[in-house]
């Protein structure tokens, strides 16, 4: 986090000058301290992040690539008269234990065009699909598979 807050002062900054490198190192470790004291933070809570940073990358590439493919997917049925949608709606579940791991995959289902999340108690999954098609394997995509390393 020091790090990051240090980046984001010489960004405002637009230019790195010894005066502001300094004035940033002490600002940035005000900041640091202040969300360690205040904000349940410490720097074992950041070495962690920083362990599942790879996957997280990892996710947010998976995730850029399924959007493009479902906007592919849909193409056809824009452009087309003859092909007609069969909606549905799809009920899975994924064994994910945090609040915050379910969200971030109700999230990437709604992103994703032709899907929506409608629906999300649990570990159970209400996901409306523009076309049948588009809810197959919703509970064994990768999305899940990284959420649960990432929880480990």
């Amino acid at each position: 986090m020091f790090v990051l807050f240090f980046l984001v002062w010489v960004i405002l900054n637009g230019r790195l000058t010894v005066e502001i490198a300094l004035f940033g190192v002490g600002i940035a470790g005000a900041m640091y301290a202040f969300i360690c004291v205040f904000m349940v933070f410490s720097p074992a809570k950041d070495l962690r992040l920083l362990k599942k940073l790879p996957l997280a990358v990892r996710y947010a590439y998976h995730l850029v690539v399924e959007i493009v493919k479902a906007n592919l997917a849909m193409l056809p049925y824009l452009f087309s008269n003859r092909m007609l949608p069969e909606p549905s709606l799809v009920l899975f579940y994924a064994d994910l234990k945090t609040d915050a791991a379910r969200a971030l995959l109700a999230n990437s289902i709604t992103i994703t065009p032709g899907t929506i999340t409608v629906e999300q108690e649990d570990n159970a999954f209400c996901v409306h699909c523009f076309d049948k098609t588009m809810g197959e394997g919703l509970d064994t995509s990768i999305f899940v598979e990284l959420l649960q390393r990432m929880e480990e």
